[in-house]
């Protein structure tokens, strides 16, 4: 029988059952940190960009929500500047998939499937994903949250994005307008794609804790915005990368406070 999308927004929004290790993506080239269990072969991974402005640390508790549910996370510390490349940064993240892949994580006991990458994002960096996932043909799956424009444009790029995607929009966004940035991406987007409204949502309500940026940028971290944030893009790399079709219901259903948009649901998707 399967299970209701509120119990599955419950789980999801609970720790993971897997122990989380945190290392330092430094060490082969590329700042950043990247949290996996504490063990694991074959295991799906999804590099995560970071907003404007705004350093990863700001994400870890998404990060680590990630690896405690078996998915390798990591967020590369690059192109933090006011004047940051966008194509750069996309660059910077498939690279971070690059590592994952190519090193053996912990103590030789964690590896990453090569079939099982996705790509995540927040802001620029959500956009900054988009770019990567039209380069690159491994990408089995894209989430973003509150996706800013970039240049190049992220609503062209999504119009050779085939995998699945998924968009968290912020009604309460001065930054990213969905309009003109989430639902711009999603209504482009070639292949199956879900928009989702988080109504009471700022910008950065999807990051943790305080920073200087918030004198800058519209919002501040909020508590409701990242738990919904955590479950539905776990339960979408669950499904999309480590297949586990349990936790579809979440993805198939509204929910509270985070607003199903119909006319862009999978089934609908050209």
């Amino acid at each position: 029988m399967a299970r209701k999308a509120k119990e599955l927004l419950g789980e999801l929004s609970r720790t993971g059952p897997h122990q989380v290790l945190r290392g330092d993506l430094a060490l082969v080239g590329l700042p950043g940190p990247v949290f996996t269990p504490a063990a694991g072969l074959g295991l799906p991974a999804v590099a995560f960009g970071h907003g404007w402005l705004q350093p990863p640390d700001r994400y870890r508790n998404l990060l680590r929500h990630l690896a405690s549910w078996g998915i390798v996370a990591a967020a590369p510390a690059t192109h933090r500047g006011p004047l940051a490349s966008h194509r750069l940064f996309a660059a910077d993240l498939r690279t971070t998939l690059d590592v994952c892949v190519g090193v053996r994580l912990g103590d030789g006991e964690i590896s990453v499937d090569p079939a099982r990458l996705g790509l995540a994002g927040h802001g620029t960096g959500g956009g900054a994903a988009v770019l990567a996932a039209a380069a690159d043909d491994r990408i089995a799956a894209v989430a973003t949250l509150a996706a800013s424009q970039t240049t190049p444009f992220a609503s062209e790029a999504a119009r050779t994005c085939r995998m699945p995607g998924l968009h968290l929009s912020a009604g309460n966004d001065l930054v990213a307008p969905p309009v003109a940035n989430a639902e711009l991406i999603a209504k482009a987007w070639a292949g199956p794609v879900q928009l989702r409204v988080l109504p009471k949502a700022s910008h950065l309500g999807f990051t943790e804790g305080r920073h200087w940026s918030q004198i800058l940028v519209h919002g501040k971290a909020e508590h409701a915005t990242q738990r919904l944030a955590r479950a539905l893009l776990t339960a979408f790399f669950l499904v999309h990368l480590a297949g586990k079709a349990e936790y579809r219901p979440l993805l198939d259903t509204d929910v509270k406070g985070a607003h199903l948009d119909e006319l862009r649901a999978p089934a609908e998707a050209s």
